[in-house]
């Protein structure tokens, strides 16, 4: 079992930026993969970023390419999500998650990620 809890997350204006952190406990290994994911009111959860944790190799979603950062300190069992110049449309609820599977590219699909956080919000105002 993996345990997972997100923080970091608030209101900002557009412009902004927030750090979100994930905090993983119980069996965490090596060679997963990291991930996170947005869901917004109505919308399906979407995928944002993710890292495999073995090599560091990271993925994001072209929505926040070039504006989020996602990073580890593995000592802390850490993953965190930098967010930068966000926008209106970045409001929703993140989530972290880990895929135990070995995989080239990380996957963007929700239902191949094992264990989930329980989210915080990040609401951006205009």
């Amino acid at each position: 079992q993996v345990q997972l809890i997100e923080s970091g997350g608030g209101l900002v204006q557009a412009g902004g930026s927030l750090r979100l952190s994930c905090v993983a406990s119980g069996r965490t290994f090596s060679s997963y993969i990291m991930g996170w994911f947005r869901q917004a009111p109505g919308k399906e959860r979407e995928f944002v970023a993710a890292m495999r944790r073995s090599d560091s190799f990271t993925f994001y979603a072209d929505s926040v390419k070039g504006r989020f950062t996602i990073s580890r300190d593995n000592a802390k069992n850490t993953v965190y999500l930098q967010m930068n110049s966000l926008k209106p449309e970045d409001t929703a609820i993140y989530y972290c998650a880990v895929d135990r599977s070995i995989r080239a590219i990380p996957a963007r699909v929700p239902s191949l990620y094992e264990y989930w956080g329980q989210g915080t919000q990040v609401t951006v105002s205009s």
